[in-house]
């Protein structure tokens, strides 16, 4: 490849890592291209799977400010760029690595901060973003239920109470 090629596809390496919100090394040895199509998909349509040069990616990566990810580009790599929900995208790398053990997550980087291949398969465990949102929603409907029976109940209180004194008083004044 001539020179003006590879800065090219370093400088478009460098905006991917730069546009996403979170990047996935994997090792993809002994992955047929049906396989690796299939992982594709299952990723999601918010991530791009792409089977790069570690040492073009290597210096993308470093011109893009990550640094952290420079031992694991050895072997045949391959980088999962997210630019959606990074809960999806792991959860598709994490199910399809339990069904084709080829393909092994290295580690990655989230908004900056280094993974590695363990915290991938934490973060797969999580619940989807709409998910939490919509639970956090719930939770704050029910909190102010709460309040509006809690405010409800004092007025009601306060006129059972007048209620019961007035009854009391008659009762009295009605036994002198």
């Amino acid at each position: 490849m001539a020179r003006p090629d590879k800065a090219a596809a370093v400088a478009e390496l460098a905006d991917q890592f730069r546009s996403s919100n979170a990047a996935v090394l994997t090792e993809y040895r002994g992955l047929t291209v049906a396989q690796l199509k299939t992982l594709r998909r299952s990723l999601g349509e918010n991530a791009q799977y792409a089977v790069v040069k570690n040492t073009l990616t290597k210096i993308a990566a470093n011109e893009a400010g990550i640094t952290s990810l420079d031992d694991q580009f050895n072997g045949p790599t391959a980088v999962a760029f997210i630019t959606g929900d990074p809960v999806e995208s792991a959860k598709g790398l994490r199910d399809f690595a339990k069904e084709n053990p080829n393909l092994i997550i290295k580690g990655g980087v989230l908004d900056g901060k280094a993974l590695s291949a363990d915290e991938i398969k934490k973060l797969a465990d999580l619940e989807s973003r709409e998910v939490l949102l919509s639970k956090l929603a719930g939770a704050f409907k029910g909190k102010q239920s709460q309040a509006a029976s809690l405010f409800q109940a004092l007025p009601s209180k306060f006129v059972r109470t007048a209620e019961a004194l007035r009854v009391k008083l008659a009762e009295q004044g009605g036994a002198e």
